[in-house]
């Protein structure tokens, strides 16, 4: 399952986000993260500018906002294979 983690750099929150993924990867082995920095997508940053960071499913579009946690992401997860 390929999601997107939309941020910009030297977005403290994006890092937190980062770091919250790395460790849902660790155990959700069939997720792929691609980060996008949003600052190079005129299109995006309308939508999420005020939003990120952001995951986005990338088939669906379904996003989670920031702030969320490991469970946060683990059910956005699971209600996506549902």
């Amino acid at each position: 399952m390929k999601c997107l983690l939309l941020g910009t750099s030297g977005c403290h929150l994006c890092e937190q986000a980062e770091t919250i993924i790395d460790g849902v990867v660790v155990t959700e082995t069939s997720l792929d993260i691609e980060r996008i920095d949003i600052a190079e997508h005129t299109d995006w940053q309308v939508d999420y500018a005020v939003r990120i960071p952001v995951l986005l499913h990338e088939d669906t579009m379904q996003a989670l906002d920031w702030p969320f946690t490991e469970t946060d992401v683990f059910h956005f997860i699971s209600n996506l294979k549902s």
